[in-house]
Order: structure tokens, then C-alpha cells, then sequence
């Protein structure tokens, strides 16, 4: 079938597997070309299809040769329907992984379930010997809760006060103003439950039971902070009560991991274009804004430059692994930056929907939003034919 980018608001309902594939070989030829990692050797990655977590296991694959199991909850295509994105993105990663000799294999299936940990931990005895490293990188909007039953579903809201501030509709460049109004102590707790720390917990609580952690074993997940502009409606939101959760919850895995030697981190990521950063309203006017300073100054960085970065130089370095005063690893730190600050913040002023295009980025924002879903890649001929039936061997 022709496959073409069909868009709803922040959403592609459709995605290309040969962009995908496309996408994946261009990750990989970059972890390749910074050299071998002496890094992990045997990994589970939970959320391993899209964004980081898919940037994870290549980095694990092809930087350090090691063997990788990725949980993931995906749509598979039908005849005359593509997959979602991370089906096909995660078939290319294993048929990458089987012509290079690795080992790989996946699990489709609700991560938050008690089943699905089963299954890894029934995979990795039968396959794999002992982790050495977890990482954890989960982007829901719900999650069924294995004890409870409950379903909660998590949202985007301030506390307290309503937020009033710019944002961009991506698609046309217009900005408009938008009122987020304030959440109540439901949607707190829901969000918590969705996005905080619990159910990275209780895989770690599982993968310790069952004995297949190795001496030394490292798990990480990944947080965000960002600009005081965004605080309101994200990191003093309800987002950023899940991620306080989601770092507090770092301390205790740790305390579980000492009789291995082990040890939990957050990594706090750069902003980037992802299927839920689109969803966020300010984010994309942010994200375009940023991405103007950062590619000036020659520092800018996507999912795969960021992990190889957090692997080479943090996790995996000869040093000891540097942290802030709340112990999270930062590679947020060129983001960041008082000079890359000053500038988004000044050109944040300016920003309206004549100026956005000499002043922001959202040639380049929209390009990567596009390539989330394998359009726009160099190479590939979006008017041929393309096989949407892509299957993915054990899955």
C-alpha cells in the first residue's frame, strides 16, 4: 500500500516501515561510528520501541554488544493498515541485531502487568543469565494497576493556579495564547500512579525475587525538568509530581540493590520531539525556540546523541558517575545552560506567529516529528508501494 503521513491534531495515525527502518540504521550508524562502549552486557529495557528507550537498547546492542530484551506495547499492522511506529521500529532493530549476531527479543504487552513481568523474567533465565542493567522508560497516558484493577490515567494540569502562557500549533506556525486550568488531588494521585515510580519498583521488586539481577547491576529511568517558563503547567504540575515520585523512588531501588552493589538512577534528558512532548501545549514553542540556540551554538542533540552521551560519559565511564544534589544524572546540562536559557527566554518575548519563522526552529521541529513516524527520511520513495505487513520473529 501507499502509505502517507494522515494527521490528527499532535497524532500521525499513520507510519512508514521502511522510514522507520531507516530511522533505526541511521541510529545505529551513529552509536557505531563514536566507537565500542564498555558498557552493559545483558539488558531489559521496559518501553523499548520509541524515543529513549529505543535509543537505550541500540546504544546497549551496538555500542557494547550486548544482548537486549525490550518490552514494548505496540499495534502490529493489518492488511491494508500500518503498525504503529515502534512495531516497525522494533523490527528493524531485530533484524539489525540478527545480521550483527546479537541477541535480541521483545515482549508486546502491558508493562504495568504482573503477566508481562513474568514473562521476562521467564525469558531472560531461559536466555540471558543475570541483568546488569534496567532501564526503565514508560510513556503512557494510563495504566491498569496489577493489584487494584483501578485504571489510571494520568494528565497534564498545574496545581494550584491556572497557567496562561504561549504555544504553537505546529502544523500551521500560529501562536496563540492557552489557559490550562487547575487540577484537583485526583488527578494528582492518578498522574503519580501513571508516571511515578511504583511500577518501576515493583519490576525491580520482581527481577530481585527471581534472582536474575547480576552483582553490580545498574538500573535507570528518565525524568525531565526544564525551563522556569514550562515549570508551571510541567515540572510544578502534575507531570512533576510523578517525576518527584519517579526520582524519590530511585533512592529506595537503591537501597533494595546494595546487597548486589547495585544502584538506581534518574537521568534527566533533554527536550526533544516526542509523541508526548507534542501532546504538551507551550512544549512545542519551547522545543522550536530551543532548538534554533542549541543548533547555533553547535550543541544540539536527539534521542540517540543523548544516550550515547549518558552511556559513554556517565554510566559507563572510568570516573565515578557524576550527579547533582538530588543524585540525578544530568545530561540536560547543555539545555540548560545559562547562555542557551538567556537566549530561548529572549526570543520567547519576541515569538509570535509572524515571527516564529526567521526566530524558532519549526522547520526543524516538524521534521522530527514526522521522522517519529518514518516520513520525511532522504532515500526512501513515499509514492512506491510499501509492505505494511512487517512482522517481528517471536512476537
Amino acid at each position: 500500500m501507499i502509505i502517507e503521513p494522515r494527521m490528527r491534531g499532535f497524532i500521525c495515525l499513520t507510519s512508514h516501515p521502511e522510514g522507520c527502518r531507516k530511522s533505526v540504521l541511521n541510529q545505529i550508524d551513529y552509536i557505531q561510528s563514536k566507537g565500542p562502549i564498555d558498557g552493559p552486557k545483558n539488558v531489559l529495557v521496559i518501553g523499548a520501541s520509541t524515543g529513549f528507550g529505543l535509543a537505550s537498547r541500540i546504544t546497549s546492542a551496538f555500542g557494547s554488544n550486548g544482548a537486549t530484551l525490550g518490552v514494548f506495547f505496540e499495534k502490529p499492522p493489518q492488511e491494508g493498515k500500518p503498525a504503529s511506529p515502534g512495531w516497525y521500529n522494533s523490527a528493524a532493530f531485530h533484524d539489525a541485531a540478527r545480521a550483527a549476531g546479537l541477541f535480541a527479543k521483545s515482549i508486546n504487552g502491558d508493562a504495568f502487568s504482573t503477566e508481562v513481568k513474568t514473562k521476562a523474567i521467564d525469558i531472560i533465565k531461559a536466555n540471558m543469565g543475570k541483568i546488569d542493567l534496567v532501564i526503565y522508560s514508560l510513556a503512557s497516558p494510563l495504566r491498569t494497576h496489577p493489584v487494584t484493577g483501578v485504571v489510571h490515567r494520568s494528565v497534564l494540569k498545574p496545581i494550584s493556579n491556572a497557567f496562561t502562557n504561549k504555544t504553537v500549533d505546529f502544523h500551521t506556525g500560529a501562536v496563540s495564547t492557552i489557559t490550562i486550568e487547575p487540577c484537583n488531588e485526583e488527578d494528582i494521585s492518578n498522574t503519580v500512579a501513571v508516571m511515578g515510580g511504583e511500577d518501576w519498583e515493583m519490576w525491580m521488586d520482581a527481577l530481585l525475587a527471581a534472582d536474575v539481577l547480576a552483582k553490580n547491576a545498574k538500573t535507570v529511568a528518565y525524568s525531565y525538568i526544564g525551563p522556569a517558563l514550562t515549570e508551571p503547567v510541567y515540572r510544578k504540575g502534575t507531570i512533576g509530581a510523578a517525576k518527584d515520585h519517579l526520582e524519590a523512588t530511585a533512592f529506595h531501588i537503591s537501597d533494595k540493590l546494595k546487597g548486589l552493589h547495585g544502584k538506581a538512577f534518574v537521568s534527566v534528558n533533554k527536550a526533544l520531539v516526542t509523541q508526548a512532548s507534542s501532546a504538551i501545549p507551550v512544549i512545542p514553542l519551547y522545543i522550536s525556540l530551543l532548538y534554533k540556540v542549541m543548533k547555533e551554538k553547535g550543541i544540539h542533540e536527539g534521542c540517540i546523541e543523548q544516550i550515547q552521551r549518558l552511556f559513554k560519559e556517565r554510566l559507563y565511564s572510568s570516573g565515578d558517575i557524576q550527579t547533582d544534589e538530588k543524585g540525578r544524572i544530568r545530561v540536560d546540562d547543555w539545555e540548560m545552560r545559562e547562555d542557551v536559557q538567556k537566549s530561548v527566554a529572549e526570543l520567547w518575548e519576541k515569538s509570535d506567529s509572524e515571527s516564529l519563522a526567521l526566530i524558532g526552529d519549526l522547520p526543524g521541529y516538524k521534521s522530527d516529528f514526522l521522522n517519529l513516524f518514518g516520513f520525511g527520511f532522504e532515500g526512501i520513495d513515499y509514492s512506491a508501494d510499501a509492505n505494511e505487513m512487517v512482522l517481528i520473529e517471536g512476537v
